[in-house]
């Protein structure tokens, strides 16, 4: 019996096109941090690399909710239809690399409602992100109002 018996789905993985392949590595990989975890080249220049980038989820939003983030976040509706999401240690020295880098912040680290330190960012190979630091423990955020699953309401 796999490990995996009770989940059909063993990785999210996020597929992007970068037109300049070299700088969106150099960011992603090396700026941001996400070890290479395999590299592939193929006829006619054809490259990819895939990078680690942790635990994933798949966080589906409605438009109300992607609404209410933006405005927490930003202060303005910004965000496309995707926005790529990156956990990290320090938001406030990520960002600051992340821009250094290249990456146009869109908005600072900011101190949301749910207990997180968000900043947002137009990065390399037209993606828009997000950098956050949890400031309590999962334990702690379950407590907070609306902090809960589908099948808890």
């Amino acid at each position: 019996m796999s490990m995996h018996a009770d989940r059909p789905v063993r990785q999210l993985r996020l597929v992007v096109e970068a037109e300049d392949y070299e700088a969106a590595l150099a960011f992603y990989r090396d700026v941001l941090g996400l070890p290479e975890q395999a590299a592939f080249s193929g006829g006619d220049g054809a490259r990819v690399a895939i990078l680690d980038a942790g635990q994933a989820t798949l966080e589906i939003a409605n438009p109300a909710q992607k609404k209410m983030i933006d405005e927490v976040e930003v202060g303005r509706q910004v965000a496309p239809k995707i926005r790529v999401a990156f956990e990290v240690d320090d938001a406030r020295a990520t960002t600051e690399r992340l821009v250094s880098a290249g990456a146009d912040e869109v908005a600072p680290p900011t101190v949301t409602p749910w207990e997180s330190l968000n900043s947002r960012l137009d990065a390399p190979a037209g993606l828009h992100i997000t950098v956050f630091q949890e400031l309590r423990p999962l334990e702690e955020r379950q407590e907070l109002d609306g902090f809960a699953t589908d099948a808890e309401r």
